[in-house]
């Protein structure tokens, strides 16, 4: 019998420093919106721009990943991403020592801290598959979101204690130095990164084109990124105006929005622990629908929010349960396709295009919901972010994702896409 993997000495390093990480996160997703709308006073639409500002470097992520396939040190990739971000996040708590925070300051940091990002998602899988058989992909990646969904329930609520008792600028401290630790531990990590043929590359635009193209053209990937760009897009005019909605329409304080996330979030942590039996169930493609569903449906129920204080909080803590749950039942089976059907020698390429479109239009949702909130009220944005959310499920009806069991249903898809 096969030891559990997270008994692996490898994996369990990555898997310590990613969920210290992703801890740290939860504490720049509260506090770095938070210092807009309260310390600096800002509007729906330019807390809605912020949150654009975060992911529009994902627009660069087709080219980076062309430049990473052809880089041969992944992992040290992956430490320079994290110190990256822990440079750029240190800014804030010594402005706010010397009084200096500015708008400007925090949007230059969500634009570094979301490059960082893109270098670190290139990167990662061609690490992911150096460390982990393929017959692990949806163990790992079930034990990955585990940690992840877990970071959503303890993190915002330590956040909420934090901005309140340190004040936001200061507590995101703590966010560089979780990314200084990641550093350290994936620093560790010994893995045999895959070779890197450079002879007869074809130029870095070329490249790019044809890892769009493959994307454009795989039967699997097509499907799952037009899925996945619609629930996104979606999800991000809704997490434009959730911080903004729970301040002034709910009447949360930090302490009570950090804690509301918290508790819902552990929606995310069963699912996570729930996605091998439930793909094992209902199969990989009826899984990841099941959870599209689930992860976009509930927030037409937070504008229905009213009464006293603890039921408008504990409104906004069942939104994001079976969001959390929902959004894991999605993630989990269908990372694990995605890593099964593309060959090694372009994944980062893959990624890239993929986070191109994917994580690209996620500053658009932002700042659609954003001007939306403004022009036709919180409410009415919220409704139309679910529909459009749950809709994106029609995607996969009929597709070869729907169709999908199991891990080896998708043998030889990689080798095919080769010849494509």
């Amino acid at each position: 019998m096969t030891a559990p993997l997270w008994r692996d000495r490898r994996f369990g390093r990555y898997w310590v420093g990613q969920g210290i990480s992703q801890f740290g996160d939860r504490i720049t997703d509260l506090a770095l919106p938070l210092i807009g709308v309260t310390t600096l006073h800002a509007s729906a639409p330019t807390v809605g721009l912020l949150t654009a500002a975060v992911w529009t470097p994902n627009l660069l992520s087709l080219l980076v990943g062309t430049w990473v396939d052809h880089h041969e040190r992944k992992r040290r990739l992956l430490v320079l991403a994290d110190l990256l971000r822990c440079a750029v996040l240190l800014s804030l708590p010594v402005a706010h020592w010397f009084g200096l925070v500015t708008m400007a300051q925090l949007f230059v940091v969500a634009l570094v801290a979301g490059l960082g990002q893109v270098l670190y998602q290139t990167a990662y899988p061609s690490f992911f598959v150096a460390l982990v058989r393929r017959d692990q992909y949806v163990e790992a990646n079930s034990l990955l979101s585990t940690t992840r969904s877990f970071s959503f329930v303890a993190g915002p609520a330590a956040a909420g204690g934090l901005i309140q008792l340190l004040t936001a600028p200061v507590a995101m401290f703590v966010d560089a130095v979780t990314f200084a630790a990641s550093a350290v531990l994936i620093g560790g990590v010994d893995v045999q990164d895959p070779p890197v043929d450079r002879e007869g590359a074809a130029p870095l635009l070329r490249r790019a084109r044809e890892g769009m193209a493959l994307v454009l053209r795989h039967p699997y990937l097509r499907v799952s990124l037009a899925f996945a760009t619609t629930v996104n897009f979606f999800n991000f005019v809704v997490a434009a105006l959730l911080v903004l909605f729970a301040s002034r329409q709910l009447g949360l304080s930090a302490g009570g929005i950090g804690l509301a996330l918290g508790v819902g979030a552990s929606g995310g942590l069963l699912g996570a622990v729930l996605s091998r039996r439930a793909t094992a169930v209902l199969g990989m493609g009826r899984t990841i629908m099941v959870g599209g569903v689930l992860f976009s449906a509930p927030v037409a129920l937070l504008p229905l929010a009213g009464g006293p204080l603890w039921l408008r909080a504990g409104v906004l803590a069942l939104v994001e349960f079976v969001t959390g749950l929902g959004v894991m039942w999605l993630d989990v089976p269908l990372n694990a396709m995605q890593t099964a059907v593309v060959p090694d020698e372009i994944r980062s390429r893959v990624a890239g295009a993929f986070s191109t479109v994917n994580y690209g239009v996620r500053p658009l949702g932002a700042v659609l919901g954003g001007f939306l909130g403004e022009w036709i009220g919180i409410a009415p944005t919220l409704y139309l972010a679910a529909a459009g959310g749950t809709l994106a499920v029609l995607w996969l009806v009929g597709s070869p994702i729907g169709r999908t069991r199991t891990i080896e249903d998708l043998d030889g898809v990689a080798e095919s896409a080769r010849g494509t």
